[in-house]
């Protein structure tokens, strides 16, 4: 029995001093600066970055929309060589063999305009024809110096002006978004963080455990040399000196699991060590149900989110409504001219009108574009309910939080009184053992008070930072600056 006690303590030694050796190496890591690592180069803040990135180039895109767009369009060239069919002065056809080489070029200025819905353009083009097997037949050029061109529908829905009432709120929910998911990184680092830090207690709780057993069955064995204890509780306390041996190296497992998955998160390197610290508290004042909601209602994207779906359902049903009868309207007028000559064609300019009015009325459609009327209308209804049933269970999930939040200050504070007695009272259990006052049962009792009011602080403590980062990433609102979160968009979008 002696000859495996020894080989215990021997390899206990072992691993104790290739522990203390790994701990020399740890690099001490607080919480805030585990934090604004994952902020900066998690893969979870790279997502929520490129997210952004999106929404931003989305909205840009919507913006060109509304400015002045230039654009050129040639054929250059285009040559033709085939057979069209021409009629005679009699009456009769006949096929004639062209071969010609022609040649197209336009410029225009296109602008959208949204308060009618309508495109209005602004063009010159020029063109080139050349009758190559026609002997003697020159080239002609026509010209178009200036052209105006004006389209509108008359009935169907006005896309543009949509489209600025939704995708301006569409980019303030992506930008409410990424603050969002901002403090949500903090969330699952916060996570992570104690995580490692309660395997990191668990462990040193272990290393004090298997120190004191050896030591205490040490002392149980010379007891029982002079008869104070049975031999019963020798072997009783030689299994707890082995329990503790195994939970060392179990609890060792826990810790380097931990490690890797904070590690792994925070985009760090394998051969890195973290070496955690309990955090100091910060005391935040009781926070309001009211004031939360308040600031979730201004700030979170769900706000926005709620916001955009109702206009989108609103949307669907003026397109259908639109889609009942069609009447386009097209007018374009300006100056052309034709020579032999590219510089003359644009002297003897003619003027030129054209106004074209489209109309598609359905006479019988057997209710169809009427059901999709409705459907689009049943769908908006549906939408409806369910915004009012998310607003309904945002606000509850709030009113739970806020009251757990307020409550976890007096846990905390519990918590810490709780682990700072059971500590005392283990220290004392273990000096009255040795002097033959407890019996082993206490001792033990007294053991398994100090390890879980030990991790039972290190989990409210959790919990306490939880709960006030799951605020802020509802409220986008720091309670402790007392201002909202805010972050420099365009430079994040050009990094």
């Amino acid at each position: 029995m002696r000859i495996i006690i020894q080989k215990i303590k021997f390899i206990t030694l072992l691993f104790l001093f290739s522990l203390a050796t790994e701990v020399s190496a740890q690099q001490v890591l607080t919480l805030s600066e585990a934090v604004e690592i994952a902020r900066r180069q998690s893969v979870d803040a790279a997502v929520a970055l490129n997210e952004l990135k999106t929404s931003y180039w989305e909205y840009r895109t919507y913006r060109a929309d509304l400015l002045p767009e230039v654009n050129f369009t040639s054929t250059l060239p285009d040559y033709r060589r085939s057979y069209n069919l021409y009629q005679n002065d009699d009456g009769t056809y006949k096929f004639v063999r062209t071969n010609s080489l022609r040649a197209t070029g336009d410029i225009s200025i296109d602008q959208n305009i949204w308060l009618t819905g309508g495109k209005l353009s602004l063009n010159t083009s020029a063109q080139l024809i050349d009758p190559l097997n026609n002997t003697g037949a020159k080239r002609y050029y026509m010209s178009v110096p200036v052209g105006i061109t004006y389209s509108q529908p008359i009935f169907s829905i006005n896309n543009m002006k949509w489209k600025r009432r939704i995708e301006p709120i569409r980019y303030k929910e992506a930008k409410a978004a990424y603050l969002e998911n901002v403090e949500i990184i903090t969330l699952r680092t916060i996570t992570y963080y104690f995580q490692l830090l309660l395997a990191k207690e668990n462990l040193h709780i272990a290393e004090q455990n298997k120190k004191n057993a050896d030591r205490i069955y040490e002392i149980a064995q010379a007891r029982r040399k002079m008869g104070q204890i049975s031999e019963n509780e020798l072997l009783q306390l030689e299994l707890s000196a082995l329990k503790a041996a195994s939970n060392l190296t179990k609890e060792q497992s826990a810790l380097n699991g931990a490690m890797f998955r904070l590690r792994s998160f925070l985009g760090l390197s394998e051969t890195d060590t973290i070496d955690p610290v309990i955090p100091e508290m910060i005391q935040y004042p009781v926070i309001s149900y009211h004031e939360v909601l308040e600031k979730a209602q201004q700030n979170n994207p769900l706000a926005q989110n709620i916001r955009r779906r109702q206009l989108e359902a609103d949307y669907e049903v003026a397109k259908a409504k639109g889609a009942q009868r069609e009447v386009d309207l097209f007018a374009s007028i300006g100056y052309t001219g034709q020579d032999q000559a590219f510089r003359t064609a644009y002297q003897n300019l003619m003027d030129y009108q054209v106004v074209q009015v489209g109309v598609k009325i359905p006479i019988l459609d057997w209710g169809k574009r009427k059901g999709r009327v409705k459907v689009a209308e049943s769908n908006r209804d549906v939408i409806v309910s369910r915004l009012k049933q998310e607003q309904m269970d945002f606000n509850q999930d709030i009113f739970l939080l806020v009251e757990q939040y307020n409550n976890q200050t007096e846990q905390l504070r519990i918590a810490r009184e709780t682990d700072v007695i059971a500590q005392k009272r283990y220290n004392t259990s273990v000096e009255s053992f040795m002097i033959g006052k407890i019996n082993t049962l206490d001792l033990n009792d007294a053991q398994l008070s100090k390890d879980n009011a030990r991790a039972k602080y290190v989990s409210e403590m959790h919990l306490y930072w939880y709960y006030l980062y799951q605020l802020r990433s509802l409220t986008l609102h720091d309670f402790g600056k007392g201002m909202d979160m805010d972050a420099e968009f365009e430079r994040l979008i050009m990094e």
